[in-house]
């Protein structure tokens, strides 16, 4: 076993980041990350720069916000428009990203079929950078729940320095400069989520009457997901399609997963792979229900007015580019508008 390749669960490759980060193996550990990529869209990484007190924290905080009456988490409210990503979104509401209908794809109505089939059962606030003309916050008033803006701010901007150090990796995957990615990414249009699921029958989620989130792909370049240890997550097997997988809690670690944007943009040789919360197994209580869980996704989007072609080294002229250029904020909102 490797310094540097940890192990793997489901799958999907345990990484050691602090190779990268104290520079003793900088390209073996984005080797590494790019073979998870490729094999499964996504990777565990541990020893990486995001601080587990600021973690925790965040945890902590996103469990009080959720703890308040509805009411008053309502006093932030998400807008009615699907490209507008801010704010609280109530539980009949909370069902972005449900169901995959194609990964490039626009059309809503098989969406609004398979809602209505299987709602998910969530509820979630969102933030991004505070000045934002395009996409403003949306906070509770002053006081209501003290610190709450100051510290998801704060995540938000220590998140995006260790997306920015990721893509660099990433980068080096590719024998590019490291800075290929990162370059792209500095306005900084991302989103945080914390998402709560609330105790549920589990019977319900196994016959499929709601779900926690239906399988999906994420469309930006990157996400960012930290999860409790409840668990539930689980991604499309590649070789299985159809068939899902646990990933499970990794003590320690950061799960990253490409999305549909990346897997575009390194013509489809990085994976974005379908994956969906479902009831965690062995985890329901004597009367039938699944516990509560928390996580927190850190969606990570290219400069909007940023045109992509094809990664340099992902094509030939055996192996042509599969997708025409097109710019990242056009890309974003159309696949916002339809989930929604």
């Amino acid at each position: 076993m490797s310094n540097i390749k940890l192990g793997d669960a489901s799958g999907i490759l345990i990484v050691n980041f602090a190779p990268f980060l104290d520079a003793t193996d900088r390209q073996g550990v984005a080797d590494a990350m790019l073979e998870s990529f490729k094999d499964a869209g996504f990777v565990y990484l541990v020893n990486h720069p995001l601080p587990e007190r600021k973690i925790k924290a965040m945890f902590d905080l996103s469990k009080k916000f959720f703890s308040l009456p509805m009411e008053i988490k309502m006093l932030a409210p998400h807008p009615p428009s699907g490209t507008h990503h801010r704010g609280k979104l109530d539980l009949p509401r909370a069902r972005d990203f449900t169901k995959k209908v194609t990964q490039h794809g626009y059309d809503s109505e098989p969406l609004v079929r398979n809602r209505a089939e299987a709602p998910d059962v969530k509820e979630s606030f969102e933030c991004g950078r505070e000045v934002s003309l395009e996409m403003p916050n949306i906070w509770l008033p002053e006081g209501v729940l003290p610190g709450f803006k100051e510290t998801c701010l704060d995540f938000y901007w220590t998140c995006n320095e260790v997306e920015l150090v990721i893509l660099k990796a990433l980068a080096l995957a590719f024998h590019l400069s490291e800075d290929y990615f990162a370059s792209v990414h500095m306005k900084s249009d991302n989103q945080l989520r914390f998402l709560h699921y609330p105790s549920v029958p589990a019977e319900s989620l196994e016959k499929g009457k709601i779900t926690r989130i239906g399988a999906h792909s994420d469309f930006a370049s990157i996400t960012l997901l930290l999860q409790d240890g409840v668990g539930g997550l689980e991604i499309e097997d590649p070789k299985n399609p159809g068939i899902f997988k646990p990933a499970p809690y990794v003590e320690g670690a950061l799960i990253v997963n490409a999305g549909d944007f990346m897997m575009r943009w390194s013509n489809d040789i990085i994976r974005s792979t379908v994956h969906r919360v479902r009831a965690p197994t062995g985890k329901v209580n004597a009367n039938g229900m699944t516990p509560e869980r928390y996580s927190i996704p850190y969606f990570c989007a290219a400069d909007l007015s940023t045109v992509v072609d094809c990664v340099p080294g992902t094509w030939s002229e055996a192996n042509p580019k599969k997708y025409e250029p097109i710019s990242a904020g056009e890309y974003i909102m159309k696949r916002l508008a339809v989930n929604y």
